[in-house]
């Protein structure tokens, strides 16, 4: 079981991917935007498995987001999530940072394995 954070601002896919993965067997938080997700990571010491983040958000997006989040924690694994193609060429300059980029609308079926596939790359 690994511990995960999920930040989206969209509330029905924050909540279908939560519930994926906890059926799934993981420890689950979650956050509406960049700057709480940034917020649960400091406050746990960057002690997440794995941050799953949408790329855009208000306040802060993932991207910036990720940047900080690398920043306060190299070793940290974060996974992105886009339905926009503009956004999926910005995160490929994160190289080193983010380790996938999942594209939206996604199954449960293709979040859980997603997920299990980059657990399982950089255990």
């Amino acid at each position: 079981m690994a511990k995960l954070l999920i930040v989206e601002d969209d509330e029905s896919v924050r909540t279908l991917a939560a519930r994926a993965l906890e059926r799934a067997g993981h420890n689950v938080a979650i956050a509406a935007d960049g700057a709480q997700g940034l917020a649960l990571i400091r406050a746990a010491s960057g002690g997440y498995d794995l941050v799953l983040s949408d790329i855009r958000m208000p306040e802060m997006d993932g991207i910036e987001m990720a940047k900080a989040a690398a920043a306060l924690f190299p070793a940290m694994k974060i996974m992105l999530m886009t339905g926009f193609a503009d956004q999926r060429e910005r995160a490929e300059e994160l190289n080193g940072i983010i380790r996938d980029v999942v594209q939206k609308p996604f199954t449960l079926a293709e979040i859980r394995a997603r997920v299990e596939q980059t657990l399982a790359c950089f255990a």
